[in-house]
């Protein structure tokens, strides 16, 4: 059954809270999705709640730094998903636009030892931006109806097209 998935992309379940980036890292950096909202933990040990109602306009997720011409990988994203050297090495980052003062935010995170499919990243950027398209961020911090909607997306085909990635993602949230 799909609906057992605990992973997508940079997104993953740990200790039943959905977290994007390496939580596991000493001294790394990542995000969780709590009820109250999205949570930054720095690297430096300081930590920041932004809560649901002030992120608008969608949420990008790119891996590696600096932003790529096309897609969510950079060239140090796509060689950190390679054997080699350069293995789980970097970061990636969740690009916001938050309200109440409005402001553009680059929240960053440490990589996973694993490769990231560049489908599941297609997947996951989409699945958060038509959750926030929606004015639902707040289901972000439910971990059971988050993890349904992962759970949906587990068994999909790498080839689909922009307009059915659209619509497969718009059914495994609210279908």
């Amino acid at each position: 059954m799909g609906d057992t998935r605990t992973a997508l992309g940079p997104l993953e379940l740990v200790e039943g809270t959905w977290v994007v980036g390496d939580s596991r890292r000493p001294g790394g950096s990542w995000l969780e999705f709590r009820a109250e909202g999205l949570h930054r933990q720095a690297r430096d040990g300081d930590g920041e709640l932004i809560p649901w109602s002030r992120i608008m306009l969608g949420i990008a997720v790119y891996i590696g730094r600096g932003y790529p011409r096309q897609g969510q990988f950079t060239m140090a994203g796509l060689l950190g998903n390679m054997p080699g050297p350069f293995r789980a090495h970097g970061r990636g980052h969740l690009d916001l636009t938050l309200r109440h003062p409005y402001e553009d935010r680059k929240l960053t995170f440490d990589r996973h030892p694993r490769a990231y499919r560049v489908m599941e990243t297609f997947l996951l950027e989409q699945l958060l931006s038509q959750v926030v398209a929606a004015k639902e961020a707040h289901r972000l911090g439910d971990p059971d109806w988050l993890g349904r909607a992962v759970g949906r997306l587990e068994p999909l085909s790498p080839w689909l097209t922009r307009s059915r990635l659209d619509e497969v993602v718009r059914e495994a949230c609210w279908g």
